[in-house]
């Protein structure tokens, strides 16, 4: 991942991504916001005006990539985000990753696609296994890829229960 950041197509914005999307319309094929939790300065990145920000800040069939929270501690939030997000864009994930170092070891993903045939549970591309080494991959794989699409039940419960939850309000535990 980290050899991405010297690709020339990559342009890196690091500030107030609230006050960064109010200026752009149409103009980005991928939006990535890896934040910090939905507290003090964050909180915004995790709501309603936010996505509809980046809704707008995106060319058409453009993707959404956002930090998802953490499924065994913010439930709440992920289905409210699930909620709002499924009445802007055709196409609305979440995944997660095991990262060692985050609470309960595990972060989640929001992703968003106004193409209404994305399926992000499906690599677009799968690596030879040539690819992968010359990569030096180490995680990622075709598996862990489709896998991360994989919840547990309560989870897929959760989201396919969602009634009332854009009017409840939430308690992120922090």
């Amino acid at each position: 991942m980290a050899s991405g950041f010297s690709s020339s197509k990559l342009t890196l914005h690091i500030g107030d991504g609230f006050e960064f999307m109010k200026n752009h319309k149409h103009e980005f094929d991928v939006i990535i916001t890896d934040s910090s939790d939905p507290i003090g300065p964050a909180k915004s990145l995790f709501e309603k005006d936010y996505y509809e920000l980046m809704k707008v800040a995106l060319k058409p069939n453009g993707i959404v990539c956002t930090q998802g929270e953490c499924m065994w501690l913010h439930l709440e939030l992920i289905k409210k985000m699930t909620c709002f997000c499924e009445t802007l864009y055709p196409v609305v994930s979440y995944g997660y990753t095991t990262i060692p170092t985050y609470p309960s070891g595990q972060i989640g993903f929001m992703l968003c696609s106004l193409n209404p045939d994305t399926n992000f549970s499906e690599p677009i591309q799968k690596f030879t296994p040539t690819q992968m080494e010359d990569m030096e991959l180490k995680y990622y794989n075709y598996h862990i890829h489709r896998a991360a699409f994989v919840l547990p039940s309560f989870v897929r419960r959760a989201l396919k229960n969602k009634s009332d939850v854009l009017d409840s309000p939430i308690e992120h535990g922090f």
